[in-house]
């Protein structure tokens, strides 16, 4: 399979393997959205398929829980589950205090949901997702479509206080028509390129009527697993304050990831 991939793809695929490690026979764990997320789905149906591991997801979007399901993983719902063990999902941009941009893939409400309902959130990325201010991915806001033009004002109103260097925003599309998520809902990207107080940010957004949430995720990571072309993996606990770095081999493998190197 290496010979198949580009760099960026072999680093979101040893970031996904080694990450699959955390997973245990028996737990529960939350499946994230998005491409990285997508190679950790399919290095635990592997695990399912070929070692027996018997674990229930609960998958942050329609296209996850149906990748899950193609891959031989059983798929709960939260209410199902309650409590999960762990949750493993990517990030659009990580700090060094490992707080989140995420919701570039649109699921960011269920991804904060699931994270939080977790006794442990492990992020997978390539190095290239690493920055050291959040802020120049766009940041996603979850918005409910009722007069969301006069949301997406008041944001930008209240923007002007807020320690950021750009204040524009934009709707989010699907081609000619605005991207939906899966409940209902509208993103506004807020094009901001730097967030000077991440916290503050959040719990602002966060007050605002037609705001459902926000995709800054702040001390919900512990452990981010960074993936390199060249097959290196880190690991960065924050918990415990450690950074481990190990190679990781290609190992040919069948069609279970054939359509992620397309």
């Amino acid at each position: 399979m290496s010979g198949e991939l580009s760099p960026i793809d072999k680093a979101k695929f040893v970031s996904a393997k080694r990450a699959a490690q955390y997973v245990e026979d028996g737990m529960r764990v939350g499946l994230g959205t998005g491409s990285t997320a997508a190679w950790l789905v399919r290095c635990l149906g592997e695990l399912v398929r070929d070692d027996g591991l018997k674990i229930k997801g609960v998958p942050t979007s329609s296209r996850t829980a149906q990748l899950a399901r193609d891959v031989g993983i059983e798929v709960i719902t939260l209410d199902e589950a309650k409590w999960l063990d762990l949750t493993i999902d990517g990030a659009d941009e990580f700090d060094g205090d490992l707080n989140l941009i995420k919701g570039g893939g649109g699921a960011l409400l269920l991804e904060k949901i699931v994270a939080t309902a977790s006794d442990q959130m492990v992020v997978i990325a390539d190095v290239g997702k690493e920055v050291e201010t959040l802020g120049a991915f766009p940041l996603p806001v979850e918005v409910i479509p009722f007069g969301w033009q006069s949301t997406q004002a008041l944001i930008e109103e209240t923007l002007i206080s807020m320690d950021v260097l750009g204040r524009s925003s934009t709707l989010r599309m699907n081609g000619q028509t605005p991207f939906v998520t899966d409940e209902g809902n509208h993103i506004l990207d807020l094009h901001l390129n730097r967030i000077g107080n991440a916290r503050q940010l959040a719990l602002v957004l966060n007050q605002m009527p037609g705001v459902v949430e926000n995709g800054l995720f702040i001390d919900i990571c512990d452990t981010v697993v960074i993936g390199y072309g060249d097959g290196k993996v880190e690991v960065r606990d924050i918990n415990e304050g450690t950074v481990a770095t190990e190679r990781l081999d290609f190992v040919e493998s069948d069609n279970l990831f054939s359509d992620l190197t397309e």
